[in-house]
């Protein structure tokens, strides 16, 4: 199942200028904001958005669009997995909002600051939502989360698909391979690609989100 790429309506700007992070800022096109439903059930979580492809009118990157998870590669296959479980409402955000450069033209994990710098938005989107369910994808989007819950992830991969209760943020984090390597890491895990969709919807149904 494929997904349609958000409308920029959908955009939650929270800080129109962010200069938290002055190198990000002097490098990034635009910020890529958090996008979708207010009321979401479901927020999902990414680490950074990158460089972009202004060649695609559709997906074109979060640093091109300004707009979280909206490039073909990352954006496209997370949006099309939760849409394949009968999520069609989530709402989209990253761990940090500016394209981290590597100087090479492509972008490389942002760093501990960075997602400290960023954290505070985070913090915003998860109380102007109020989601059920939280899914971090990946390693630094794990890590920014359960810092704003005032924990620190031990081992990411052990808790891929497992609960995470978060008392503090009201809401149960699960995370989630990042979409960029899911094909690397899904079958070390024992999953293929159906199988690993029906363990998020039946781990998103446990959770009280029922599709």
């Amino acid at each position: 199942m494929t997904a349609d790429p958000p409308s920029p309506d959908d955009a939650l700007v929270l800080a129109p200028d962010c200069r938290r992070c002055p190198a990000l800022a002097d490098a990034r096109d635009r910020i890529a904001w958090g996008n979708g439903p207010r009321d979401a059930a479901v927020l999902v979580v990414g680490e950074a958005p990158a460089a972009g492809d202004p060649d695609d009118p559709e997906w074109p990157g979060g640093n091109r669009s300004g707009l979280a998870y909206t490039s073909r590669h990352s954006g496209r296959r997370i949006r099309s997995l939760l849409a394949s479980v009968g999520v069609d409402d989530a709402f989209y955000t990253n761990a940090v909002k500016c394209f981290p450069p590597d100087g090479d033209g492509s972008n490389r994990e942002p760093t501990a600051a960075e997602r400290s710098n960023c954290r505070r938005h985070l913090r915003t989107e998860l109380g102007a939502v109020d989601p059920a369910v939280v899914l971090p994808t990946g390693k630094h989007a794990t890590t920014s989360l359960l810092a704003v819950e005032g924990r620190e992830l031990d081992g990411f991969l052990d808790c891929v698909l497992e609960p995470v209760d978060c008392p503090a943020l009201g809401v149960t984090a699960v995370p989630l391979l990042h979409p960029s390597y899911a094909d690397v890491w899904r079958s070390r895990l024992g999953y293929d690609r159906e199988t690993y969709r029906d363990a998020l919807a039946a781990t998103l149904r446990s959770c009280g989100v029922d599709p």
